[in-house]
């Protein structure tokens, strides 16, 4: 693996587990086995590798979800799917614990890719949850892009009872909840 894809893997590791103050370019460095050398000669600071690793960790939630989202069975099945998909439920979400770190929610631009992450899924969730209302899945007075803002919130909330529960019973029982609700399968 060539030291750009070790730097940036490393920070999204340790971005996950500590935050972004508790990622310092040292802690990176060593994770990462590379230099401050290297580090320095391909990102101008820990920010811009933050925010390549945040970008990263975006693209990487997309792609996961897009699995289910894009796959066979009507759109209940697919939102089931997506809602049920294996994740470390006690780590919390990868991109969602940066939407608590307030050293990045102060950075614009550590910000953006979180941001525009959950547009993403909010916006793709819609689209699934309208097929299925045009299919038939979903009655006519649910509205796509509520349903999808409250199926990202519930796994969001999910992540933090079980996380502050130590226990993945409270997120499970929450996306059982949302799936019984959308009546899926």
């Amino acid at each position: 693996m060539e030291t750009v894809e070790r730097l940036i893997r490393s920070t999204q590791e340790l971005l996950w587990e500590r935050g972004y103050v508790g990622t310092s370019p040292k802690a990176i460095q060593r994770a990462a086995d590379a230099g401050q050398g290297s580090m320095y000669h391909h990102f101008t600071g820990k920010a811009e590798l933050a925010k390549a690793a945040i970008e990263r960790s975006g693209a990487e939630l997309r792609a996961a979800a897009e699995v289910q989202l894009a796959g066979e069975g009507t759109a209940a099945e697919r939102i089931s799917g997506y809602l049920g998909r294996e994740r470390d439920v006690l780590r919390g979400c990868q991109v969602g614990r940066l939407a608590a770190d307030p050293d990045v929610v102060a950075d614009p631009e550590l910000r953006a890719p979180v941001a525009e992450t959950f547009e993403w899924l909010r916006s793709r969730l819609a689209e699934v949850v309208a097929e299925g209302k045009r299919m038939g899945d979903f009655p006519e007075s649910l509205d796509p892009e509520r349903t999808a803002a409250t199926i990202a919130a519930v796994l969001q909330g999910g992540y933090v009872l079980a996380r502050a529960a130590g226990s993945t019973e409270p997120f499970e029982l929450a996306v059982q909840g949302l799936v019984d609700l959308l009546g899926a399968k």
